[in-house]
């Protein structure tokens, strides 16, 4: 039998931490060539705890870390696309049947500025109007005063605006010079010199750029801490060393169903006009910072496919296994959201050879639990020694 050793503390049998399912009678080497340690009686007691001599931990290069409780960095870092702000869209149509007799604005994406003209419209029935209003101007009767009221409005009906009929009062006749009603880019340009339009058709889009959308695509994971009223930065690669700050105005109810992504709006102020739309940008979402929670290297995690656990460094070469809830991951460190509490050491190199012993030793004690009376287990002989470890 093997005898004691250490106190009051009984050698059950000597084993090789490598191949802990061998058994010895005896200290020495095994067939390995590792240093046997000892299997005390009083590790029994917890069946989830096991021992590895010291000095075997630390010829494993076996390293531990403090399970700490802090803030885990928030800060979200996705792709995003610059857009138009569709609120400064404003769309410029024909109020009556007319035709395009002068067109100042010849091409699509063409600056302009607020009140500069954009084209000249000819239009037979604003002709009749303007005739009639100013037929009315110098009646004076209580009734033809109601009649110029009437015939002021259905100018206005006919988009005319009031320095349009001024202009026609000067001698400038039924053309009508359409301007910008704000600084911007004509995004669309829908007709040409001299085509004829109807009443309620499109001629062009101004679009102004003192403001535009970022569109961010947020994985699921992250979409939950974002909201409106998130701060953002962005920064694009066309523009080195500058950055633009925003808040997220809305998360998009809709789920991109090929990425798997939920779009976040971002208003983002454009001095300068600096940042134009269809750009690639980067966007840092920084939510509100949660509070100190426990947190645990990503090292020291085992992870089997069913469930996550770490090792315990309980001291004096005693070690637990314990299972683990995980949350968010950020700068190498993974937030343990059930199983411990701070303060504990976990081991971060080597942990799988521990905790594959701690898996077997459960194993057996479970197997030895359900049979009764336990059978001996058979010893391995040592090198160049018969079986049982008898010269």
């Amino acid at each position: 039998m093997p005898a004691a050793h250490g106190g009051d503390k009984k050698i059950l049998y000597w084993y090789d931490t490598m191949v802990p399912q061998q058994h010895f009678d005896k200290p020495g080497l095994s067939p390995m060539g590792m240093q046997m340690v000892p299997k005390y009686a009083d590790e029994g007691v917890a069946k989830d705890v096991v021992r590895i001599d010291p000095a075997t931990v630390q010829n494993l290069g076996v390293r531990t870390a403090s399970v700490e409780r802090r803030v885990l960095a928030s800060a979200i870092r996705v792709p995003g696309t610059i857009t138009w702000d569709l609120r400064q869209a404003t769309t410029i149509s024909a109020r009556t049947d007319a035709v395009v007799s002068k067109l100042d604005v010849r091409a699509p994406y063409t600056a302009v500025k607020a009140g500069e003209p954009l084209a000249e419209l000819l239009a037979p029935q604003w002709s009749s109007a303007l005739a009639e209003y100013a037929a009315l101007q110098q009646a004076h009767s209580a009734d033809a005063k109601g009649l110029r009221a009437a015939s002021r409005e259905r100018l206005q009906v006919l988009g005319l605006t009031p320095e349009d009929i001024r202009a026609a009062r000067h001698g400038s006749g039924a053309a009508i010079t359409l301007h910008a009603p704000q600084a911007g880019v004509v995004t669309t340009l829908d007709v040409r010199e001299g085509q004829r339009v109807s009443a309620g058709q499109t001629l062009m889009t101004v679009n102004g750029l003192s403001t535009v959308w970022i569109e961010a695509a947020l994985p699921q994971a992250a979409a939950g801490a974002v909201h409106s009223g998130t701060p953002v930065t962005v920064t694009v690669d066309a523009l080195p060393g500058r950055s633009f700050h925003g808040i997220v105005e809305t998360l998009l109810p809709d789920v991109d169903a090929m990425t798997r992504t939920q779009r976040a709006r971002v208003v983002l102020a454009n001095p300068g006009e600096a940042l134009s739309p269809g750009m690639f940008a980067t966007v840092q979402l920084d939510p509100t910072p949660d509070a100190a929670v426990p947190v645990v290297p990503d090292d020291a995690l085992i992870a089997t496919g069913t469930h996550t656990r770490v090792i315990l460094a309980e001291g004096d070469g005693h070690f637990r296994a314990v299972s683990v809830r995980t949350g968010r991951a950020a700068g190498g460190y993974t937030e343990i959201l059930d199983g411990l509490s701070g303060g504990e050491k976990v081991v971060v190199s080597g942990q799988f050879l521990i905790d594959s012993e701690a898996s077997l030793s459960g194993a057996l004690e479970r197997l030895n639990d359900a049979s009764a009376p336990p059978a001996p287990a058979a010893s391995a002989p040592m090198p160049g020694m018969p079986m049982g470890g008898k010269p």
